[in-house]
């Protein structure tokens, strides 16, 4: 198997354990949105830290110490991702898991506006285009629930901008993510302490088997996560780009097929903008890439040695 081939296999497997998050969250109720958090975020932080000390690598926090700035951005990325995490578990419990399929279906849309405002990149016609056929998706959805769709919003928002501050920084996936964690690990520690002594909590309350899918939340967290950067690391980003559809596509089969949560005629047309939008995005990524693949060969035929100077 080429590398490229193993690429999407890992890409393809992260994306499909994602997009059956669902299923597992549900499972761990009757624990409340907070409680099954605050274990995802201490489970993560214990599993990556035996991953790290496996891998002997724990130099990277020497760097981190002595540079403040980064270590701003880190907190900054943890609490956009723990807002993130914490708004999906609330909307996959709340019964709402087509809405949490929204939100990384638009996610791609939001994050290019960024691009526009943040880093004043500039779009090309079919990206407006595609934008402006989200704003009116959003807006028909808006429409068909009453309210503004704030759980998509939310997941959009806090992974977007969680993906602009990833950018930024230089970290690896596993010390990245443990450094994320490790932030929220003491409110936390501090909330699960407070539930237990006010006698709510629901781990070793509920049964075995509870329990041990509680714990297992780490593993959950992280392995996708890992696979994921193996997969963007051996895969074009055109490639990475058509696949992170998975996620959401899985997870609004989930919803609909396995948990029957309605799907009004106002509110299909709305997911149908969003596709269309996604659509036109996508063709867009496809076209530049191969322009710009075009490009590149063009320049290295112009160094060629035959049209370099003579030493």
């Amino acid at each position: 198997m080429s590398d490229e081939r193993r690429g999407y296999l890992y890409g393809l497997t992260a994306y499909t354990m994602w997009g059956f998050f669902p299923i597992y969250f549900k499972l761990l109720r009757p624990a409340a949105p907070m409680e099954i958090l605050a274990h995802r975020v201490l489970w993560s932080v214990v599993f990556v830290a035996l991953l790290l000390s496996a891998m002997r690598n724990w130099r990277f926090l020497s760097r981190l110490l002595r540079t403040p700035r980064l270590l701003g951005g880190i907190a900054l990325a943890a609490m956009l991702i723990g807002v993130n995490w914490g708004t999906y578990i609330y909307g996959v419990n709340s019964s709402r898991v087509v809405e949490t399929a929204l939100g990384y279906f638009i996610t791609p849309l939001l994050v290019v506006l960024l691009g526009v405002t943040v880093l004043r990149e500039r779009l090309r016609a079919l990206q407006w285009v595609a934008v402006g056929i989200g704003v009116l998706a959003v807006a028909i959805l808006t429409v068909d629930y009453g309210r503004l769709p704030y759980i998509a919003l939310t997941l959009a928002a806090s992974f977007g901008c969680y993906g602009l501050i990833k950018k930024r920084m230089s970290l690896p996936p596993a010390e990245g993510m443990f450094v994320e964690s490790a932030v929220l690990a003491l409110p936390a520690l501090a909330y699960l302490t407070w539930l237990n002594l006010a006698g709510n909590a629901t781990v070793g309350h509920v049964s075995v088997s509870h329990t041990v899918l509680m714990l297992f939340a780490g593993v959950a967290t992280a392995v996708p996560l890992l696979l994921f950067a193996s997969a963007a690391n051996r895969v074009p980003l055109v490639g990475l780009g058509i696949l992170q559809y998975v996620a959401p596509i899985l997870q609004l089969a989930v919803g609909l097929l396995i948990y029957h949560e309605p799907m009004p005629p106002a509110r299909l047309a709305g997911f149908g903008l969003v596709w269309l939008a996604l659509i036109v995005f996508t063709v867009d990524g496809i076209r530049g890439a191969r322009t710009a693949a075009r490009n590149r060969a063009a320049m290295a035929a112009e160094r060629t040695p035959e049209s370099l100077p003579a030493r």
